[in-house]
């Protein structure tokens, strides 16, 4: 995985003291002036923004992700996309909400990522242009549901029925007991399987005219 530092030749660190990287030293997000000249194309600016939203994005990544190691990915390619884009962010106050947005998309990007995976090993079955369309509309609703599960089903649903982690060591990786492990994921299954009864009924009801 390529990281965000690397970006600028190495050269990317902690903005220095008294210049423009000021207005994140303290409050996280960037100011709007900072923005404005990130957005302008400020090399230091653009540095100062990305520094100043690490910790933010990571925060969300860990949130958001099925694994600590896919929130940390996330939060990579989140920065990296925040490095070269930053131009096209339309207004500087939304900063927070289109990061949030793009770390989002990242985490079900590779929940979907795993479920292709596990498809692929299916014993290559050729199938039609209409069954794949519905095997993946199908995979997009399962990380949908996965992702709006709360934050500690969701890792023990991944980590435990997707990545097939033993239980003992999904419950020391994530600092749980045996018991609280396995409750969060009976809970989990139980959600999951209510959320895609609801979706399942939703797209099968007809439409009224």
């Amino acid at each position: 995985m390529t990281s965000w530092c690397r970006l600028s030749g190495g050269r990317f660190s902690r903005p220095r003291s008294g210049g423009r990287g000021a207005d994140v030293a303290d409050r996280g997000w960037a100011s709007a002036q900072l923005i404005e000249a990130a957005q302008a194309g400020d090399r230091e600016s653009i540095a100062a923004v990305v520094h100043g939203a690490h910790s933010h994005v990571r925060r969300f990544a860990e949130h958001l992700c099925a694994s600590p190691q896919d929130a940390e990915d996330a939060a990579q390619e989140a920065l990296i996309i925040l490095y070269r884009k930053i131009g096209s962010l339309r207004a500087t106050g939304a900063l927070a909400s289109w990061m949030f947005r793009i770390v989002q998309n990242e985490c079900l990007r590779r929940v979907r990522l795993l479920f292709d995976r596990y498809d692929e090993a299916d014993a290559g079955l050729a199938t039609s242009a209409e069954e794949e369309v519905i095997r993946r509309l199908e995979a997009d609703l399962v990380a949908q549901a996965i992702r709006e599960l709360p934050d500690v089903q969701r890792r023990v649903l991944i980590m435990r029925d997707v990545l097939g982690h033993p239980g003992p060591v999904v419950a020391e990786r994530l600092g749980l007991s045996n018991a609280a492990m396995k409750s969060q994921l009976h809970r989990a299954r139980s959600r999951l399987r209510h959320s895609l009864d609801g979706r399942n009924d939703t797209a099968d009801r007809p439409h009224q005219a």
